[in-house]
């Protein structure tokens, strides 16, 4: 396979931080109705949880995942990840959840069309920055989970367009097209300044789950990271062939990364974009299903083969969460 033949199918996952894990849980699973498929530990840091939240059997694409750091909030700004979508079927499930955060007191905007698509922001009770987007069915299909707060036919689809925010755009555009394949295709006003532009690049068939979003907001001064802010933004390679290729391509273009790393759910590629921003390059498989039950995903916590001959002294530093 040609280099210029290899494309990311979407968004894999995004990993953002928070300071209050079991408000976390809560939120994500009894607002949101999610599922946790997976209660487990940081790999670089066992003090924390590690959760990932998403469809009944954790589809790729669907995973928005939580480190648990007890960390002050986010000081917001650009060189970094500012806003993660949710997509949802059609414009009566936006309506159906713009109800549901009234009746709960989510705090949320109003309605509003952007780049051609309807969406509705809200924020976690951390601040996270949040919004929901119609898809009209496109992406993968997830598959609901009958254990959900939200009826089937307006649970969350998985994830939308992923928007980051810098303050020039060379650099970054050309690691976006020339190395990782992402095709500029259009461009709205930045809807918080919009004096100011974003510009989106999709990458495979295209579509709201396979968007990666450029807002540009020189502005803007640097973020500093904390709760309510996002850690990285994953992309989706389908296997390890690929995977390995990634691998190879970043190291010809001379972009410095981890190196291949064993997730054990899935293998994991890090680098960081010229503005600074952390990406991940993520295979589809093995999937959460290689060490629990799909029938009980979520429900204790599991630990990667290596770290299983520390579980005692991991458990006794993780605080309840239930």
């Amino acid at each position: 396979m040609k280099n210029n033949d290899r494309h990311f199918s979407g968004i894999h996952h995004l990993t953002a931080v928070s300071a209050n894990i079991r408000e976390n849980k809560r939120f994500y699973t009894e607002d949101l109705g999610m599922r946790l498929v997976k209660r487990t530990v940081n790999q670089d840091d066992t003090s924390a949880y590690h959760l990932f939240y998403a469809d009944k059997v954790a589809t790729p694409g669907t995973d928005l995942t939580f480190f648990d750091w007890p960390v002050d909030r986010e000081r917001r700004g650009n060189h970094t990840v500012t806003r993660t979508a949710l997509r949802v079927k059609d414009d009566q499930s936006l309506r159906y959840w713009q109800d549901r955060f009234g009746s709960l007191g989510v705090g949320h905007g109003d309605l509003t069309e952007r780049d051609g698509r309807l969406y509705l922001d809200f924020e976690d009770p951390e601040g996270q920055r949040l919004t929901l987007v119609t898809d009209g069915g496109a992406g993968d299909a997830p598959t609901p989970w009958e254990g959900s707060t939200v009826p089937a036919e307006h649970q969350l689809r998985g994830l939308g367009p992923i928007t980051m925010t810098v303050p020039n755009l060379r650099a970054t555009d050309l690691v976006l097209q020339k190395v990782m394949n992402l095709r500029p295709v259009r461009t709205y006003p930045d809807p918080e300044s919009p004096a100011h532009t974003v510009h989106v690049y999709e990458m495979g068939e295209g579509g709201p789950h396979a968007e990666l979003h450029v807002a540009v907001r020189p502005d803007l001064p640097p973020a500093h990271p904390g709760a309510g802010g996002v850690h990285h933004v994953a992309f989706r390679t389908p296997n390890e062939e690929q995977y390995h290729a990634w691998n190879e391509r970043l190291n010809q273009f001379g972009i410095r990364s981890s190196g291949e790393v064993d997730r054990h759910y899935f293998r994991s590629l890090y680098f960081r974009e010229p503005n600074g921003v952390l990406f991940e390059i993520a295979t589809d498989g093995p999937g959460f299903g290689v060490d629990e039950d799909m029938a009980t995903l979520g429900e204790k916590t599991i630990l990667p083969p290596f770290l299983e001959p520390r579980r005692a002294q991991i458990l006794a530093g993780l605080k309840p969460i239930d």
